[in-house]
């Protein structure tokens, strides 16, 4: 991988998570039903397919939003919205992530937009993670930062205590996600969400995700397993792209963006 050139100044994180989006945006071909992504690494995505859109680039593009805050900046942006009862099959989707395992195990969720995600991103022929550097971890929980679970606001402090339990033996601390002013946060499908921290590994995580979802009250959890196909990393020195191939393996394809430094 070439790196940047020493005379250019440091590249931000937004503009890393800016390069990572308009890389995928590369893969939208026009009459895709596209799922847009909620969180600040998507909403460049977004605003890069209006754009293609405006040129005439993109044309018959149809959108299905993951949260109202995307469906909102979609509307702005004109490009035309549905939703899975319409189209129930989505050709690509496009988010970011809270962190990143070496299998490409995702958390995601901590913008409060889980549930619709992952709603959209299962339902996608190919789901394209974009993120920069920051987020890949050696283990689901490795970066300290918490990872979410939507529950119903009916005895939500049982649900808590629950969670807790359950990944005791990881040193779990659970807390409600809370407002500025103290309130709960409500997600947009009108639930809570529990933050869950971990001090040690969870160990299998899809035994974690079944026992979690076993929980009367628990809506959805802001793990997904197994469905990245592709992950695109902005980092420092390049572009890395890790792409599921059949039998398991990742392929690991990297590129350098110095020359493209003023384009972004």
């Amino acid at each position: 991988m070439v790196t940047l050139a020493a005379s250019l100044p440091p590249l931000t994180q937004d503009e890393l998570k800016k390069i990572a989006a308009y890389k995928a945006v590369e893969h939208v071909q026009s009459g895709m039903v596209i799922g847009l992504g909620t969180g600040s690494t998507a909403k460049h995505a977004v605003d890069r397919i209006a754009e293609l859109m405006k040129q005439g680039k993109l044309v018959d593009i149809v959108g299905i939003a993951t949260s109202t805050k995307t469906y909102e900046q979609a509307t702005s942006l004109g490009i035309p919205l549905s939703d899975l009862d319409t189209h129930p099959i989505v050709d690509l989707s496009i988010d970011g992530a809270d962190e990143i395992d070496p299998d490409l195990n995702l958390v995601k969720g901590r913008g409060g937009s889980l549930l619709r995600e992952k709603m959209v991103e299962s339902a996608s022929k190919k789901f394209i993670v974009i993120v920069d550097e920051s987020k890949l971890v050696s283990h689901i929980g490795g970066s300290g930062l918490a990872m979410p679970v939507e529950v119903i606001p009916f005895c939500w402090s049982h649900s808590l205590v629950r969670l807790k339990a359950l990944f005791a033996g990881a040193g779990c601390v659970a807390k409600l996600r809370t407002e500025g002013g103290g309130e709960a946060y409500v997600s947009d499908n009108r639930n809570y969400i529990i933050d869950l921290y971990f001090e040690r590994e969870i160990g299998d995580l899809n035994e974690a995700s079944d026992r979690i979802l076993r929980l009367p009250g628990i809506v959805e959890h802001g793990m997904f397993i197994g469905l990245a196909s592709s992950v695109i990393v902005a980092g420092v020195n390049g572009v890395t792209v890790k792409t599921k191939k059949k039998g398991g393996e990742l392929g690991i394809d990297s590129f350098s963006y110095s020359d493209l430094r003023n384009g972004f």
